[in-house]
């Protein structure tokens, strides 16, 4: 029983969105903790909140084109492709090969609420360092996943 514990690979999950910290915090995991995650599988994770479409039908009355709403719906789908494109190339440079996921919703919550489906071991996040008056107001990504995640949590914290 012990040989097939060892022989499952521990699930890194990094997630990014469109700041230079997340971007950071994936190089940061990928240079300073390769030996130790050199046999776990490294997961891209980002979360595209949910569109706001209220200007949109407020601007038309009520009656939006259906075809406005698809195309401003797959634009908001291909940001969040495109952010997790950034990060594979990112990974490629170092010779890995990430697992890509992408949810909807309320980024915190979906990193957390990922972090638990998929079974992660490790949640990598970056930090921009706010202070404490701008996560009171602001929110914190980072600070919602260390008090809200069911797995150990890294933050990276971007150097001022």
């Amino acid at each position: 029983m012990a040989e097939e514990e060892k022989s499952v690979k521990k699930q890194v999950m990094v997630a990014i969105d469109e700041s230079e910290c997340s971007k950071s915090a994936l190089k940061w995991t990928l240079e300073y903790l390769k030996d130790s995650i050199a046999d776990s599988d490294i997961i891209l994770f980002t979360a595209q909140p949910p569109l706001d479409l209220s200007c949109v039908y407020a601007s038309s009355y009520g009656a939006a084109p259906i075809e406005l709403i698809d195309s401003m719906q797959e634009n908001h789908k291909n940001a969040g492709l495109n952010r997790i494109d950034q990060g594979v190339k990112i990974c490629a440079e170092i010779g890995v090969t990430p697992r890509k996921v992408m949810e909807f919703g309320n980024p915190k919550e979906a990193i957390c609420e990922a972090a638990e489906k998929l079974g992660v071991d490790l949640l990598v996040v970056g930090s921009n360092g706010k202070g404490a008056i701008q996560r009171t107001f602001l929110g914190s990504v980072s600070n919602y996943c260390v008090n809200h995640a069911k797995c150990p949590v890294l933050v990276v914290r971007t150097k001022a």
